[in-house]
This record gives structure tokens, C-alpha cells and sequence, in this order.
């Protein structure tokens, strides 16, 4: 199978550059996976395809303000800096924590980031010194600063948008599920986003259980597919984890003929990666490189709420493989026709 299968073309001016100023507002296709047929809707219809019984899977990963702007540090003390004293501006995201204070990075331009360079972060409050350079160039790099990380890191950290966003975002928490909790994340689960409060609250009140369970969303899951044999890409690993109570909460709905509906393709690969044959999940951690494609065999999710996704990615792939790719991009091509709008702050589908 070739990456090229999965190509469709999308004008730029589809692209969302901004969230919504109501999360639920959004539009939502409907596509059947079995028969390809669709119908347009708006997100708080969702109700009308949920059921008593049903479990619906959400990842409460939060999304750590991962972009750091920083200047390189001369042969000079930290202290002996001043607004004279430049360095060179070097950008740097966390990845992935390693060891207490010790992080993948990627640092861009890497040619100035050799082992043994230190960089600057607000003046000083925070120091990055490289460590090492490891897989696909990134970089070991080990932080040293006075008080919490994580409050350093929120005091002076960017959110990581994805590339094709272009504007900036004036509130932090609408690239924040409403239901975020533990940090971890370089980008947000962009299909829980749609959710409100209010929303939540009647889907429970439908009977409809909710389980949550956590994965780290990495670059890993972004990155392009360079091959032409998409068999022959390699998937990053991200951390996850699924609490005994949540696992019980799926396999409960599971037993008693409930679907498992996933909110978006990490929860989807959560609980593909903790199952075992007979499709029940098994609390526990770790780490998971699971890449779904075209001919994977699903084993726990019965549906899936999702965003709409790159050319090419392995999220459509993963789509493709849950729904078939001749109806994925059928659906993709009627989304164009229709205006949807795409990517993180787009438009959402639900497939059944």
C-alpha cells in the first residue's frame, strides 16, 4: 500500500486558523462505515447517535506549553548577561521527559545546538545545556532553574501549535480539552475539543458512561510518512496509561453489548495498545508505538469521533483502516464540496 493512496487535495483557505468561539459549534459529519453514506450535522447532534449502554473513550492528556524561544549562551557568566549581550535565537520544543530534569528537544537550527551548548531562557530563569544528540536529530538537553519546572514552564513556554497554524492563539486553554488533567502533551487531542461542559453532561445523562484514559501525544503521531511503502514507516512511542476504573468502565459496556465510540485516534490507540485478543482492556502503562493501517483488525472501538486530517498522515491511515479508505475519501471529498473547515480547530466526524 502506498503513501500516495491517501493523498486528497485541499484548498489552504480550508485550513482552520482559529477555534470557534463555541466549542460545540462546530459542524459534524456523519459517515457510516459500512455503507460510506454520510450526513451533515452540527457537533451537539452527536447526541442522536449515542445510546444508553455505549462507552465513550476520552484522553485527558494536558498539553504543556512546549516552545521555548531562547538565545545561545557565550563564553560569559548567565549573570553577566545583559540587553547588550545577543546570542543566537534558538526555538526549542520538548518532546518527552527522560529523567528529572533531563528532556528530548527538538532545536531548531540544530547546526547551533552541539553537545555542550547552552542556551538562555527568559533572561535566565531558565538554562538548557545539550547533552546529546539522539534519534532523528533531536537533542538531550538538561534544565536548571530556581522553584518548579512546571511554573517556570508555563511562565515563560508558548503552546506548540502545528505548523499550519499560523495565527496566534490569545487563549492557552482553547487548544485544552475541557477535561485535560495530566501533562505530557506537545499537541492537544484535537477531537476532544468539541466538548463543553453542558454537552458531557447530557451525553451522561443519556446513560452513556464515560471512561478516560491518558496518552502523551507526541511529534511522533504529526510526522510526515517519507516512505513510499507506508509498511515501511516507523511510528514514534508515546507514553500511556489506563487507570483499573476506566478499563472496567469499557469493559463493563463491552459485556453488556454497549459500543466503545473513541473521541479521536490517541484514545483509539490507547486501547488498541492495552487489550488483549478478546478486545478487553487491561489497566496498566506504558509505552506504545502502534501504527493502524488499512487491514489492522480493531479489537475494542466500535466508533469514532475524530477531526479531519492531513494528506498522507497516519491518521488518515488509521481512519481508513476503521472505515475503508474509498469511503474516508469520499467523505473528505464532500467535506471540501460542503466548506468543512480542517485540522486541529476544524470541523468533526463521527464514523459508526
Amino acid at each position: 500500500m502506498k503513501t500516495h493512496d491517501f493523498y486528497y487535495d485541499l484548498p489552504e483557505e480550508l485550513i482552520a486558523q482559529d477555534p470557534l468561539g463555541d466549542r460545540s459549534g462546530s459542524r459534524l459529519l456523519k459517515l457510516d462505515r459500512f455503507s460510506g453514506k454520510y450526513e451533515h450535522r452540527t457537533f451537539k447532534d452527536i447526541t442522536k447517535y449515542l445510546r444508553e449502554g455505549d462507552c465513550l473513550v476520552l484522553n485527558n492528556t494536558k498539553v504543556i506549553p512546549a516552545r521555548l524561544i531562547g538565545e545561545k549562551i557565550s563564553n560569559i557568566s548567565v549573570m553577566a548577561m545583559d540587553e547588550d549581550s545577543h546570542g543566537a535565537k534558538i526555538e526549542l520544543l520538548l518532546l518527552k521527559r527522560k529523567e528529572n530534569d533531563i528532556w528530548e528537544t527538538l532545536v531548531k537550527p540544530g547546526k547551533k545546538a552541539k553537545p555542550g551548548t547552552r542556551i538562555s531562557f527568559g533572561d535566565g530563569l531558565l538554562i538548557g545545556e545539550i547533552l546529546d544528540v539522539v534519534e532523528d536529530g533531536n537533542r538531550l538537553v538538561r534544565f536548571s532553574y530556581q522553584g518548579i519546572f512546571e511554573e517556570v514552564l508555563d511562565r515563560l513556554g508558548e503552546m506548540p501549535l502545528p505548523p499550519y497554524i499560523t495565527h496566534q492563539l490569545a487563549d492557552k486553554d482553547r487548544y485544552q480539552t475541557i477535561y485535560a488533567k495530566y501533562d505530557g502533551s506537545v499537541a492537544a487531542p484535537t477531537a476532544g475539543l468539541h466538548f463543553t461542559p453542558e454537552l458531557l453532561e447530557e451525553i451522561k445523562a443519556m446513560g452513556v458512561d464515560i471512561a478516560y484514559v491518558t496518552l502523551h501525544v507526541g511529534l511522533g503521531t504529526f510526522r510526515p510518512v517519507k516512505v513510499d511503502n507506508i509498511m515501511e514507516h516507523h511510528m514514534h512511542s508515546e507514553f500511556y496509561q489506563v487507570l483499573k476504573e476506566e478499563a472496567d468502565k469499557i469493559n463493563t459496556a463491552k459485556n453488556n453489548g454497549g459500543r466503545i465510540i473513541c473521541v479521536g485516534t490517541t484514545s483509539c490507540r490507547t486501547v488498541e495498545s492495552s487489550c488483549d485478543e478478546n478486545g478487553y482492556v487491561k489497566p496498566g502503562c506504558g509505552d506504545t508505538s502502534i501504527f493502524i493501517y488499512p487491514g489492522y483488525r480493531f479489537k475494542v472501538m466500535d466508533g469514532l469521533v475524530t477531526n479531519f486530517h492531513l494528506p498522507e498522515s497516519t491518521l488518515l491511515m488509521l481512519v481508513s483502516a476503521f472505515a475503508g479508505r474509498e469511503n474516508i475519501l469520499r467523505a473528505y471529498q464532500e467535506a471540501v464540496k460542503e466548506r468543512y473547515r480542517f485540522f486541529s480547530f476544524g470541523d468533526a466526524m463521527i464514523i459508526l
